[in-house]
């Protein structure tokens, strides 16, 4: 009995540890950490260890397993309302969010924050407040008393915010956004790196006469501008003023932007790589590209960003392009809150940039000999 007894632990400490989870459902059947004692023949306190995350150092490997192998021939699962009440804590994580239902990549964050959370024995609670401010307010005024263990806002597109009321009165996390105040922590892409990339896949392809085409008064737009003449300045070229065609965001805008760069251009004097704002302006490239009788990737390369999905993979050419880490981004803002309530610290205030990879298709191909 002593190998499955930790030291200086009695039967009285141990039922102190939370009787909730201890009772059997009346009527349930439903099997408790005392029938798993039973049946592995060790004490409810080692029983309570393993479950608890402190057997390391008290049980020997070989009881834990033994104890594991009795929970899951009786289906016993810990009750998490138990041991919530024993931890102060709900296992639950609020999300807040503007756009999940109308967003292509909400899906994305929403799975890399699920699958964490849970593996991190959490359920995530999600609001979507339509980007409506009082909604957004009201939305963690709930979550607050539902006494959440904290809560991720969410941003569907890379922007500066005001904090919800009520965030800071918990452990709060931002996804794909910035805080007006400065006040939280943040996860956001790393744009100004992922402009930096686009431009190196046409450099790396022999490509010196490129354009980028659309974008908007964003801050991505901003930070992709600026890590594209980055990577071109860092082999001597300027990009012409009127090559940066900012005509938005859709397809629309790709193909305006495309014709006018395009469109009665002597192939010596028009591009022969372009950077497209994201994947919808690209399909406007392309689409452009088609009408005006230009091959893609033969007389022109184009690059997007986001891949999107089912698009980017379904043009014609299949689209090559940088991707927005949403599910890394969920995965990082739900870890840090975890992390926090682990150790017990806050996390400081400060801004994770995660990069965007690339996912390498067929709309790139070496410059044309001019």
């Amino acid at each position: 009995m002593s190998n499955d007894q930790p030291d200086g632990w009695g039967m009285k400490a141990a039922d102190g540890m939370g009787s909730a989870e201890e009772k059997p459902a009346t009527g349930s059947g439903r099997p408790t950490s005392r029938d798993v004692a039973r049946l592995a023949g060790v004490s409810h306190t080692a029983v309570s260890f393993v479950f608890n995350g402190r057997a390391a150092g008290n049980l020997s490997p070989a009881t834990q397993e033994r104890i594991r192998q009795a929970a899951t021939q009786l289906g016993y699962r810990p009750d998490p309302v138990a041991r919530g009440l024993r931890r102060s804590r709900t296992a639950v994580i609020g999300l807040v969010t503007d756009e999940i239902a109308s967003s292509p990549f909400a899906g994305r964050l929403l799975r890399g924050a699920m699958d964490t959370a849970w593996a991190g024995e959490h359920l995530v609670l999600t609001i979507d407040s339509g980007g409506d401010p009082d909604k957004e307010d009201a939305a963690v005024a709930e979550l607050l008393d539902r006494r959440v263990d904290g809560i991720i806002y969410a941003a569907m597109s890379l922007r500066s915010v005001r904090v919800p009321e009520g965030l800071h009165r918990t452990l709060s996390v931002l996804a794909n956004c910035l805080p007006e105040d400065d006040s939280l922590p943040a996860v956001i892409p790393a744009e100004r790196a992922g402009g930096r990339t686009a431009a190196r896949l046409l450099l790396e392809q022999g490509h010196r006469r490129v354009a980028l085409v659309g974008g908007q008064d964003d801050i991505a737009s901003a930070e992709r501008l600026r890590g594209f003449r980055d990577a071109l300045r860092a082999e001597g070229i300027t990009v012409p003023r009127d090559w940066v065609v900012r005509t938005g965001g859709e397809i629309s805008a790709g193909y305006e932007g495309a014709t006018r760069l395009l469109d009665n251009a002597p192939p010596e004097l028009r591009p022969t790589g372009i950077f497209a704002y994201n994947d919808r302006v690209a399909a406007g490239v392309l689409h452009a590209a088609t009408r005006l009788g230009i091959t893609v990737p033969g007389d022109l390369s184009v690059v997007g960003y986001d891949d999107q999905e089912h698009m980017a993979a379904h043009l014609a050419p299949p689209l090559t392009t940088v991707a927005l880490p949403h599910r890394a981004m969920g995965e990082a803002a739900a870890r840090l809150l975890l992390d926090a309530l682990a150790t017990g610290r806050t996390p400081p205030a400060t801004v994770r940039r995660l990069a965007c990879p690339v996912i390498s298709r067929s709309s790139v191909g070496p410059a044309p000999i001019r």
